[in-house]
């Protein structure tokens, strides 16, 4: 896969290649963080326009409009938050709030350079044509653009890593023959490096449960009493994948993972450092 994005006059260009180069998860890191501001800080101490919209929207629209949902597409209401953000920077002394800076905090807007994008798509383009005719070496593996002051370009080489939970080996899970798939699914939801819910599993294509839609929660639910061991066949160890919302709080995001599953006892498998990969 080729993937390219831009930010403002900075940018990047990347191969992803599976089981060669680093995945998205591998390097996720690379991504900045979602600006949030504390609530705390929005009622009580502003110090920018930034601030002072999202005091509107966040607080000022509720109080005013409880149970009505913001639209940010709807012109009348980016309008009113526009209007309150005003008020609100008048009354601190805080300049700066437009409309379209308004737009830009609300919906998390970030202006799009036509020069950068030529740049990064032209980088994308290239790099695509090297793939699919083999008429020279591919980008070693992600390029970084940054055009703030001149122009600067930058190939750094990531590795893959080890543990990632994507791309790596899997998660090594233990069970007894006798789990179901049912206390299975709830096992995951405790796991330290998973914390996993909302759990649908998948066995060599098939499905073992899932979630949704309703019609495949209702077809795969008889599954839920069964034990794993038999559903996957009654084979020692394999790979089962799984598709969830990780993470607890605001920091939930959907995922799946690859989990290798040893079933104890089966097969002479006794110890961890012995299942080794399926």
């Amino acid at each position: 896969m080729v993937d390219g994005g831009t930010e403002g006059f900075k940018g990047h260009a990347r191969i992803i290649m599976p089981g060669v180069t680093p995945c998205f998860e591998c390097t996720i890191w690379l991504f900045p963080p979602q600006v949030k501001f504390p609530l705390c800080t929005l009622a009580e101490t502003p110090r920018t326009a930034a601030h002072c919209i999202e005091y509107a929207h966040l607080i000022k629209w509720d109080e005013v409009h409880s149970g009505k949902t913001f639209d940010p597409d709807d012109p009348e209401h980016m309008q009113w938050v526009y209007s309150e953000a005003v008020k609100r920077a008048e009354l601190f002394g805080i300049p700066g709030v437009t409309y379209s800076l308004t737009q830009g905090v609300v919906k998390n807007i970030i202006p799009a350079i036509a020069s950068t994008n030529a740049i990064i798509s032209a980088a994308c383009a290239l790099e695509t044509l090297k793939l699919v005719s083999g008429c020279s070496k591919t980008l070693s593996n992600y390029l970084t653009y940054n055009g703030v002051e001149g122009l600067h370009t930058k190939v750094t080489e990531f590795v893959r890593d080890k543990e990632c939970l994507v791309c790596g080996p899997g998660v090594l899970i233990e069970l007894e023959a006798s789990v179901t798939l049912k206390k299975f699914i709830g096992l995951l939801e405790d796991h330290p490096k998973l914390l996993l819910s909302r759990v649908s599993v998948t066995y060599r294509g098939k499905n073992l449960y899932m979630q949704a839609p309703p019609v495949l929660e209702e077809m795969t639910r008889s599954n839920l009493d069964l034990p794993l061991f038999e559903l996957m066949s009654k084979t020692p160890r394999d790979i089962v994948h799984v598709t969830g919302t990780a993470g607890k709080g605001d920091t939930k995001q959907s995922c799946s993972r690859k989990l290798r599953v040893v079933f104890k006892g089966i097969d002479g498998v006794t110890d961890m450092d012995m299942a080794g990969g399926a």
